[in-house]
């Protein structure tokens, strides 16, 4: 007894083991990526003495923005829900304070086509000057960020990078294929063109960047006609800006922005942790950590740890999902893939299942995220990773089980068959009843012959308290 609950503590202790590796490695990263995600930019040096003046010149100069405030936002990573509503809020906080205008600071490998979309309409709408700026060098506005960059009411990059590559791909990265390609494309072309014939800029090369996937540097952007200048810095970029015409709806506003405050704007905590698991590998990792989580707190009710971590988990992927472009079948297939393998872990299937159930949540995790207007996808890596994981600890709880079903049973009157057991007191025969010491128990016994005291005797049958023995001969004994 002591040694099969000491089996089943050890088997807890391991099972809490394996999902805390996993919730380790979760958290780790989490937090690097959400580490990554939060930026703060270098806000401007102060105007330097001298440079102040009376109002009267501030309005005679049209490049005079000292004692102007300028709000600084950045985008670093992918696109995405949070990053728009980033935008969104951003907007509209600088229009309630009043400030001269806004910059957008931007490096991104691009995202989801409808988050551009929404980006793109709150840009062109924006009541007051968006500057969109690629930056730092390096970077690069690629696919979705070549809607962004020129959507903007100026568009400006640093030195060293670079814009395009916008033609739609699928999640792994590869082309699309039959009259969806053509859908897709189509719809790219015509965004892409909308906005630069709104922007006033090259209209040919906006159709190239998605049709052809071409991709240029900054100076092939400025003599192209595809940005409006080159800057080393958010302060150059507003300097350089001072005294340009950009258009407000139907009006049109010259730029004063030279020597301006520039304030970062952070994103709140609800965008910082959106931004993080509404990208596609952590939304996964939590999802596998959420499902393994509940496992073992089904299987040994009352750890918590498990359970409410599990739920926890869960329950931040099923909000990532709601963000992401998921794919229905997909989640279907790992939801069976699951069903499956936990089905080989207890039903003699001799593998059939746990095959089924690997063959499933692979497909599954391919098709998660398998929509042609996004580029987001689970890395192969992480789902191979998973799926050998899962496999492995089914194969071995599988196996833990057979040899448990296979082993004689210890416990209960059907432990003591075949038992040896020792007379303590003298079976007279027939219905007449001794006592036989056995499992460290002291029984009442029967037997067919008389049977003396101090005789070994083998258990044969279990009668509510009475066993049946038979006498061992000197050989057995």
């Amino acid at each position: 007894m002591r040694r099969t609950r000491r089996s089943a503590r050890r088997r807890t202790r391991a099972r809490t083991g394996v999902l805390a590796f996993h919730l380790g490695l979760i958290a780790l990263g989490a937090v690097s990526a959400l580490a990554s995600s939060v930026v703060t930019p270098a806000a401007s040096p102060e105007p330097e003495a001298g440079t102040e003046r009376s109002a009267s010149d501030a309005a005679a100069s049209d490049n005079s923005g000292a004692g102007k405030t300028v709000h600084l936002i950045v985008f670093d990573g992918v696109i995405n829900p949070a990053t728009a509503n980033y935008l969104r809020e951003s907007i509209a906080t600088a229009q309630r304070e009043g400030v001269a205008a806004l910059v957008l600071q931007m490096d991104t490998p691009g995202g989801l086509l409808d988050s551009t979309k929404e980006i793109v309409k709150d840009l062109l709408g924006a009541p007051l000057p968006v500057l969109v700026y690629v930056a730092p060098s390096g970077g690069g506005a690629i696919s979705a960020g070549v809607f962004i960059t020129m959507a903007g009411s100026i568009a400006a990059m640093a030195p060293g990078t670079n814009i395009g590559a916008a033609h739609p791909v699928g999640p792994q990265g590869e082309d699309i294929g039959g009259d969806m390609r053509e859908k897709v494309e189509n719809s790219a072309v015509s965004l892409s063109r909308s906005i630069a014939q709104e922007r006033g800029r090259n209209v040919d090369w906006a159709e190239k960047a998605v049709r052809e996937s071409v991709s240029i540097t900054e100076l092939e952007a400025l003599e192209l006609g595809v940005i409006d200048l080159i800057a080393s810095s958010v302060d150059d970029l507003l300097r350089q800006a001072s005294g340009r015409t950009v258009r407000l709806g139907q009006a049109e506003v010259k730029l004063a922005l030279g020597g301006a405050e520039v304030v970062p704007q952070e994103m709140r905590l609800k965008h910082k942790i959106l931004n993080v698991i509404a990208h596609p590998n952590v939304a996964y990792l939590l999802m596998m950590a959420g499902f393994l989580g509940l496992y073992v707190e089904f299987s040994n009710p009352g750890l918590l740890f498990p359970g409410i971590a599990g739920g926890i988990s869960l329950l931040l992927a099923l909000t990532a999902f709601q963000v992401l472009p998921i794919n229905y079948g997909g989640i279907a297939l790992i939801l069976l893939g699951m069903a499956l393998l936990v089905g080989e872990m207890f039903l003699p299937s001799f593998g059939i299942l746990g095959i089924g159930g690997m063959v499933s949540f692979v497909l599954g995790s391919l098709f998660l995220f398998d929509t042609p207007e996004s580029s987001l996808a689970v890395d192969v890596e992480i789902i191979y990773a998973a799926a050998a994981t899962l496999g492995v600890f089914a194969l071995l709880v599988g196996y833990l089980v057979v040899r448990a079903h296979r082993r004689p049973t210890s416990l209960g009157g059907e432990g003591m068959i075949n038992m040896q057991a020792e007379v303590r007191q003298r079976i007279p025969g027939g219905r007449q009843r001794g006592k036989v010491f056995v499992h460290g128990e002291l029984w009442n016994a029967v037997a067919a012959e008389p049977v003396e005291t101090g005789s070994a005797v083998r258990v044969t049958a279990i009668d509510g308290m009475d066993l049946t023995v038979t006498a061992l001969s000197e050989k057995e004994s």
